[in-house]
């Protein structure tokens, strides 16, 4: 390691290199190399007229001691990064957070380098001091963060504002990833029914008694009905008279809730220390259970049909023993653990349904709905 290659490693001249060029250079490579090839890059650099500073040396030499010896943590590497300063700060006072350098969109990149040039140009104004980083002085950390907060929520002269572009397009990102796994997700599960050995029919008896029974909870303030209202987004648009899409609707809702609740509890901003109601958690759970998860699950237990256990524990052991997710899935009882916590809410709200009955086992009305109902949550909205 040596001038040529931080020149070479910065894209910059010799003349033009700042704290953070060199800094990124020397975590470049093992610290051990850079360590040795400090010094000579120190002499390198100031025979060029640029010789830095002594606190930036300094800084450097410790914390690639700290390195070599193993005691250096990456946050401690990062702040002293951040303190060349002209690195952006990875978590701002206002939890932004830049996403890492290979997970950034153009949009990401381009601001970023943006607050780069920026920080460069206040240091050379003056209004950055990176000694005083160095020596993290906690005045100059604190303007220094608050500097980036304003510049991340200030408009550019084109109107954007720099943290909202980054974050919307994190939010497409994770909205088109979102998509392409539904998409997935649906045309496995139609290709898992059309292969049914056996199409179940609509029992027309048993479909009659639980939009009854689902009629009443939906009349009746909180748990359940609070959720199953949340589900399937009662609270915008009105209650389908006919049963057969309310009870579809309702079940789809469950695998995708359309909203948050609606009810107002009398609690709401009692204690805030008390943690989730029991409608809030189990709305919550509901939204935590993968594409996956639910394909796994109601494709297993399609293909068995009504009369099996369809517990919670069960439903767990299902996922994990599933032929029909292509991800790598162990036996861990902690994992088993966390899917059956996930499935409480699911097969209790089933229950209300009529997917289950009383012992949790499968019934021939969620025999025929389960997959009509993901396949309902799962299709692009018309």
């Amino acid at each position: 390691m040596d001038l040529d290659f931080v020149c070479r490693h910065a894209g910059r001249l010799a003349t033009a290199l700042t704290r953070r060029d060199v800094a990124l250079a020397l975590l470049a490579v093992p610290s051990g190399v850079a360590l040795v090839a400090m010094p000579e890059l120190r002499r390198a650099l100031m025979g060029a007229g640029n010789p830095l500073s002594l606190p930036f040396w300094e800084s450097a030499k410790a914390t690639l001691s700290s390195i070599e010896s193993g005691a250096a943590t990456v946050g401690e590497v990062q702040r002293w990064l951040e303190s060349t300063g002209s690195e952006p700060i990875l978590l701002t006072p206002g939890y932004f957070v830049w996403p890492e350098e290979d997970e950034r969109g153009p949009v990401a990149g381009e601001m970023f380098d943006l607050l780069v040039r920026f920080l460069e140009d206040e240091i050379e104004a003056g209004r950055i001091d990176p000694d005083a980083l160095a020596r993290d002085e906690p005045g100059a950390r604190r303007a220094f963060e608050e500097l980036q907060e304003r510049w991340l929520n200030s408009p550019l002269p084109d109107g954007r504002v720099p943290g909202h572009a980054v974050s919307d397009e994190q939010d497409e990102e994770l909205f088109a990833a979102w998509d392409e796994e539904e998409a997935f997700a649906l045309a496995e599960l139609r290709r898992i029914v059309s292969e049914l050995p056996e199409q179940p029919e609509l029992p027309e008896a048993e479909l009659e008694r639980a939009v009854a029974r689902l009629r009443d909870i939906l009349e009746l303030p909180g748990y359940p009905g609070n959720v199953l209202r949340a589900c399937a987004g009662f609270g915008e648009r009105a209650v389908p008279e006919d049963d057969r899409e309310l009870w579809i609707a309702v079940l789809a809702g469950i695998a995708g809730p359309v909203s948050d609740l609606v009810d107002p509890g009398e609690e709401e901003f009692g204690d805030l220390d008390a943690g989730l109601g029991q409608d809030d958690a189990a709305l919550a759970g509901l939204c935590e259970i993968q594409h996956a998860d639910w394909l796994a699950a109601v494709a297993a237990l399609a293909r068995m049909g009504p009369g099996v256990l369809a517990s919670p524990e069960r439903i767990a052991r299902l996922i994990a023993e599933s032929e029909d997710i292509d991800i790598e899935v162990e036996e861990d009882e902690d994992d088993l653990a966390t899917t059956e916590l996930l499935f409480l809410p699911v097969v209790y709200l089933w229950g209300e349904l009529g997917v289950v009955d009383d012992g949790d086992v499968l019934t021939r009305l969620g025999w025929w709905g389960l997959p009509k109902a993901l396949e309902r949550a799962w299709s692009p909205a018309e």
